[in-house]
């Protein structure tokens, strides 16, 4: 049995109708991710309130609870969480056999448990209550008999709250968490209380005197077969999946000391802690911090899960990535996966829903465990409800890494095919007041493969029944097809060469006379088409590429000075020249190219990106310069924002635009004394450098 559907109305940020969260899941492990305040605790906290936890924490409902559509409207009368329960086993039909639905899907007759849980105000004047008490109702449109107390208590959950002090429920005292697991694991029933065998003393009272008959008692219990068999089974199958390969995680389980004896079994267990160690024949703890510790907490958990034969196995943790280093956390998501893949001896399979904020767990599950939670609303990834191909899907799993996950948590998403769009893009945008922090904008770089794969997360298959995704995403790629005479002047031909060219296919490479009529436009429309829907648009270069297109709209001399700098970076490092040098050799090679285009922006554009084409400039190191070059016009009042965006690409704007805030569109631009239009290029670079 596993929950297939999550649905709540009135619930702090969630609303009603087409503002009602509605999440579809899937067995096994689900990751709930997105940025702060999209809702993903709130839907933890409906699922302990319908469910309850096994550690017995009540989860009190506030009136601040009830759903405010506005500021200032009056909060919603009731909250609604309607849980769908399907995979019943024959034991789950036989517990709940009285408040099941039968429902004929596609012909055949399937069985599920629909659980409406129902909280309203109290809106009666002078009543100091405030919440009236929640009702369980049951069936498909809640008419269902109630769902009583014991068939509630076969339901509950196991909950890791975000900030956990797994030491302290570890740790033995009156009602501790670990005898609460111990008492239900099979190994301690199966052998029971370990006193109830008769158990001879030493004969030498001596020895009792310098032992003591407690510590006597407690030596015989933590030799208990029942304690060791679930301290191997904690070792072997849940600590050592967690573990690195030279630093094992192991567990002791034993008395701790100054405790006061007893017969009954859950006082002994009561007198036990868990706590790691350095071997497996060590006794003594091991001083460990607060992940590891982290994570013998969720072993233990998970022990109890995986042992018990009855109730509804379902494990929610919030952050799970507390306290744990990024190597950790992938051991820990790729151990969670396993474990929602393990049957127990009933046939069911644990549940797991975590919550999170990391980059590195969202990288290492696959797609199909990850459901986007956004303005309230959620959008699981899983096949069929995106635009991803099955091709996609295998491409994002292995290439979905690190430093691109972060796109999952983002308010807006900047892809782009390089490292020089990466290191730009965010200080052209800061440059032009649209700073990607203050906008929460992630840029992602794909490195020139798959920047339509990146952006089909974001588009929905059914976008009327599953809704849009409201995080803008921009497309940035090159138009890749040069002028008439860039062959010639960035190498790809040589002089006696620029005779009749070879058509494609037999050559990679375009020039714009290869196109007739409008081969150019319908180019540039199938490029925007392949990401370019919903939320998401492509924005494809005006020319060439980025470097030719920023020196053909009007920043050639700076990209010629940055390309430059990127030429002599070795040199500059050891000291065998100066930046002052390179910017003066720099200027004197721009203007006499200057001087031979002429007004050509064509000619200009191919010679500067010669530099990179066949000068053999990096274009990442290019990007750095350039971006300390903008800077320091910004900074010494050369240029203005307004000139600065005047003098860009149209389409690199755009794109900023998209994912920030649109800019104003003055037919002229004034700064001071100067007027600059901005239709027209204009040349710039402080010649100071």
């Amino acid at each position: 049995m596993y929950i297939a559907e999550i649905r709540i109305e009135n619930f702090r940020l969630f609303g009603v109708g087409h503002q009602a969260f509605v999440l579809s899941l899937k067995p096994g492990l689900t990751a709930l991710i997105g940025e702060n305040d999209a809702g993903k605790t709130a839907v933890i906290d409906a699922l302990r309130l319908v469910l309850g936890t096994r550690d017995q924490d009540v989860l009190r409902l506030d009136p601040v609870d009830f759903h405010q559509a506005t500021p200032d409207a009056a909060p919603a009368d009731q909250i609604i969480v309607q849980l769908t329960f399907r995979g019943l086993t024959t034991a789950d039909r036989g517990a709940f056999a009285e408040f099941l639905t039968y429902e004929a899907t596609t012909g055949v007759a399937d069985t599920m448990l629909v659980i409406t849980w129902v909280a309203k105000r109290n809106t009666k004047e002078g009543s100091s209550r405030r919440v009236l008490p929640p009702e369980w109702r049951t069936g498909a449109r809640g008419d269902g008999p109630p769902l009583d107390l014991g068939a509630r208590s076969l339901l509950t959950a196991t909950y890791l709250r975000p900030l956990r002090d797994a030491e302290r429920a570890m740790s033995a005292g009156r009602g501790s968490r670990l005898s609460q697991i111990l008492q239900h694991t099979k190994e301690i029933r199966d052998t029971g209380n370990p006193f109830n065998k008769l158990v001879n003393p030493p004969a030498d009272p001596k020895t009792l005197s310098v032992l003591g008959l407690g510590d006597y008692a407690s030596h015989l219990f933590s030799e208990s077969e029942g304690i060791k068999l679930a301290r191997q089974r904690l070792n072997e199958e849940y600590l050592a999946p967690l573990s690195f390969a030279n630093d094992l995680l192991l567990a002791r389980i034993g008395v701790a000391s100054a405790q006061e004896d007893s017969l009954r079994l859950r006082q002994l267990l009561e007198k036990l802690e868990l706590a790691l160690t350095a071997s497996v024949d060590t006794e003594s703890s091991y001083c460990r911090g607060l992940g590891s510790n982290n994570l013998l907490f969720m072993a233990c958990e998970l022990l109890l899960l995986a042992a018990e034969s009855d109730g509804f196995p379902l494990l929610l943790i919030e952050e799970p990535e507390a306290h744990l280093h990024p190597q950790r956390q992938l051991r820990l998501m790729s151990f969670l996966q396993e474990q929602a893949m393990k049957e127990r001896a009933d046939g069911q399979r644990i549940q797991i829903i975590v919550t999170t904020h990391s980059p590195n767990l969202a990288s290492d599950l696959h797609l199909d465990n990850l459901a986007l939670i956004s303005g309230g609303r959620a959008f699981p990834l899983y096949k069929s409800k995106t635009k991803l191909s099955p091709s996609d899907y295998r491409f994002l799993e292995r290439f979905l890494d690190v430093t691109k996950a972060n796109l999952f948590f983002a308010r807006a998403v900047m892809i782009v095919e390089g490292d020089a769009e990466n290191i730009l893009l965010p200080v052209i945008a800061k440059l032009l007041r649209r700073d990607f922090h203050e906008y929460g904008v992630s840029v992602i770089n794909v490195g020139g493969v798959g920047l339509s794969r990146y952006a089909r997360i974001f588009m929905r298959e059914d976008p009327d029944a599953d809704g849009i995704i409201n995080i803008p995403v921009a497309c940035m790629t090159d138009m890749d097809v040069m002028p008439d005479m860039a062959p010639l002047i960035v190498g790809k031909l040589k002089v006696g060469e620029e005779g009749p060219l070879p058509l494609p296919p037999k050559r990679k490479w375009r020039i714009k006379s290869n196109f007739s009529g409008i081969g150019l436009d319908t180019r540039r429309a199938e490029r925007r088409a392949k990401a370019s829907e919903q939320n998401v648009e492509t924005f494809v270069s005006d020319e060439w590429t980025l470097e030719y297109d920023l020196a053909f709209h009007g920043l050639g001399k700076c990209v010629y000075r940055a390309a430059s700098l990127a030429l002599a970076d070795d040199k500059l490092n050891d000291g065998s020249t100066t930046r002052t040098t390179v910017l003066n050799n720099a200027d004197t090679e721009y203007a006499k190219v200057e001087a031979d285009a002429a007004t050509n922006q064509e000619w200009l554009g191919s010679y500067v990106y010669a530099l990179f084409e066949s000068g053999g400039a990096s274009k990442a190191i290019a990007a750095q310069y350039l971006a300390e070059l903008l800077e320091k016009e910004i900074g010494n009042g050369t240029l203005d924002a307004n000139q600065l965006r005047a003098l860009l690409p149209p389409y690199v704007v755009a794109a900023i635009a998209h994912v920030t805030a649109p800019f104003e569109q003055p037919d002229e631009v004034t700064s001071g004394a100067t007027s600059v239009s901005i239709s027209a290029p204009v040349i710039v670079c402080d010649p100071a450098g």
